[in-house]
């Protein structure tokens, strides 16, 4: 489903101030994959993202979607098949507008003159949807979504996104800005999400327990490169111990980031 080969990214390349923060990198993730990639600030995470997803053209490297060459494609021919959440809770829902209008733009995939108004049929679906979701936004559909929490709005934007029909999503720390509950409640939701969609899924999280729990492959990244790939088996004995013992194996030093050494569970 993804592939990149021989990836590398140059910030003001051919300047003073060039600085590599990709390193011809290269990957495979295949359909159905839920991939979680931790690491330190800076280790190249959010880039990796920015790459697949368009949002940055590479130095050099291809990058192939679903069988395709996509490394000269913008973003918005990928966001067909692409969903992405980002940290902030505000970036996914459009807030002056009511929680089944934001479903309905999810439904058209965007914001174009609708094809169909909204009718009792759509409504009942929405609020199936909803319900889902186990946090009462079923009975709050015509209120706007800025009346939300962070942990609505996120479970919400999770919900529209599969709506909008992706093959591939990208979690970039999604749950980090939510408190423990609802942090909880969205990566259950995205767990069964990946699941019943057949997603192919890569989520980037600070949280390490987070990235052994969940999913069925880790990479950690460092220096631009992946440094670690653990999966099947393997991954699931995985424990913090045993992921800092890899990461001092292959750099011949502790791991040093306190703030993933410091998370807790969400």
């Amino acid at each position: 489903m993804i592939e990149l080969n021989q990836i590398s990214k140059i910030f003001h390349a051919g300047t003073a101030n060039a600085k590599q923060v990709i390193a011809e990198l290269n990957l495979k993730v295949h359909s159905g994959e839920f991939v979680t990639i931790i690491g330190s600030n800076g280790a190249g995470k959010t880039t990796l993202f920015n790459l697949i997803s368009g949002n940055l053209t590479p130095s050099g490297g291809m990058i192939e979607l679903d069988g395709k060459d996509v490394t000269s494609k913008p973003e918005y021919k990928r966001a067909k098949y692409i969903g992405r959440i980002f940290q902030d809770p505000l970036r996914g829902t459009a807030s002056n507008m009511s929680v089944e209008a934001n479903m309905m733009i999810a439904r058209q995939k965007g914001f174009k003159w609708p094809k169909i108004s909204l009718n009792q049929k759509m409504r009942a679906d929405f609020r199936s949807r909803l319900e889902h979701l186990e946090m009462g936004l079923q009975d709050r559909m015509k209120e706007n979504v800025s009346n939300l929490s962070g942990g609505q709005r996120q479970a919400l934007t999770l919900l529209m996104m599969v709506m909008s029909g992706p093959k591939i999503i990208l979690l970039d720390e999604h749950t980090a800005a939510l408190d423990p509950h609802n942090a909880q409640i969205v990566m259950n939701l995205t767990a069964r999400f990946i699941h019943e969609y057949h997603l192919t899924a890569l989520m980037i999280t600070h949280n390490m327990q987070q990235a052994i729990d969940f999913g069925n492959r880790l990479l950690m990244m460092d220096g631009g490169e992946i440094i670690i790939d653990v999966q099947g088996a393997e991954k699931s004995k995985l424990t913090r111990t045993k992921l800092m013992d890899m990461f001092r194996r292959v750099r011949q030093t502790d791991f040093n980031s306190d703030e993933v050494l410091l998370s807790t569970a969400q």
